[in-house]
């Protein structure tokens, strides 16, 4: 692997685990989050105020993961595992954009209680643990790129 693969394979890395921790984070608190009553279930949608940066991750993963698919474009087994990485970051985007997105909008980012804010609510936290995981998957891809990379010894 040339220098401008290993740099596209280090950002890919990069910026899949910066997208990784928030993911996690919003799935392991799932379980924490469902069974609060409404006003408390605001109150800490609040923490997520900013998190809006971690965008900068996404574009970059994104970017990075094409990268390395036109970078190691020959490699075969790896090429896949790439296009795996990177159709796992896709989807998790379009859930992101189908789900996610819109609970946050009709409730002007947990600001706003509407009237069915526990359907949005569910979306909300289920699309984030569907994202983690696919998140998780992309991750776990770009580790079998590496493992098929590294040369073996006898």
């Amino acid at each position: 692997m040339g220098f401008s693969q290993r740099i596209a394979f280090f950002c890919s890395m990069l910026f899949v685990g910066l997208m990784l921790g928030p993911a996690l984070a919003h799935l392991f608190s799932l379980p924490n989050k469902l069974p609060l009553d409404r006003e408390d279930y605001f109150v800490t949608q609040a923490i997520y105020s900013g998190w809006q940066f971690i965008g900068v991750a996404v574009v970059g993963a994104l970017a990075s993961l094409l990268w390395l698919a036109v970078a190691l474009r020959r490699q075969g087994p790896a090429l896949l595992w790439i296009l795996a990485a990177l159709g796992c970051i896709v989807a998790a985007q379009a859930i992101f954009w189908a789900f996610t997105y819109p609970a946050n909008v009709a409730t002007a980012n947990w600001t706003q209680i509407p009237d069915d804010w526990e359907r949005l609510r569910d979306e909300w936290e289920y699309s984030h643990a569907v994202g983690a995981v696919l998140t998780l998957g992309a991750l776990l891809s770009l580790a079998a790129v590496a493992l098929r990379l590294i040369p073996r010894r006898s």
